[in-house]
């Protein structure tokens, strides 16, 4: 696959995020969303970093299973039950996302919900990538 994040130069600078990314390849995976469940079926972490460190793990661990990298995402919507929680973490979770994800940023959006699937999540995380 290759990409090629997209950032014209007339819009705010992206700071954890590519405005748009050029994916060209052969395969897609649809990643669903992700949330802080362990092997069991439970939600794990009681702050939103810990939860959305989990998220993201479940996310890549999906992508990893179907062929694909980091590198590979196009994009991801975070889904966050209080978008203020979600800014005030933003410096950690966007390390979080550099361990774990690299620095190929996807395009991306931040949606804050009601709540999620499981009342305990705090974060969901899905997406899409373009595999070779």
């Amino acid at each position: 696959m290759t990409t090629e994040r997209v950032n014209p130069p007339h819009l705010s600078p992206p700071t954890g995020f590519s405005h748009a990314v050029v994916a060209s390849g052969t395969r897609l995976v649809f990643l669903a969303g992700q949330t802080a469940l362990d092997a069991d079926g439970k939600v794990t972490g009681a702050t939103l970093p810990e939860q959305f460190e989990t998220a993201l793990t479940n996310l890549l661990t999906a992508l990893r299973a179907a062929g694909g990298t980091p590198a590979d995402l196009a994009r991801v919507t975070v889904y966050a039950t209080d978008v203020a929680a979600y800014r005030a973490h933003a410096a950690r979770l966007g390390r979080i996302w550099r361990h774990l994800a690299g620095r190929d940023y996807p395009a991306m959006a931040v949606v804050e919900v009601v709540r999620l699937w499981d009342e305990r999540a705090l974060v969901e995380l899905d997406g899409f990538a373009v595999l070779p």
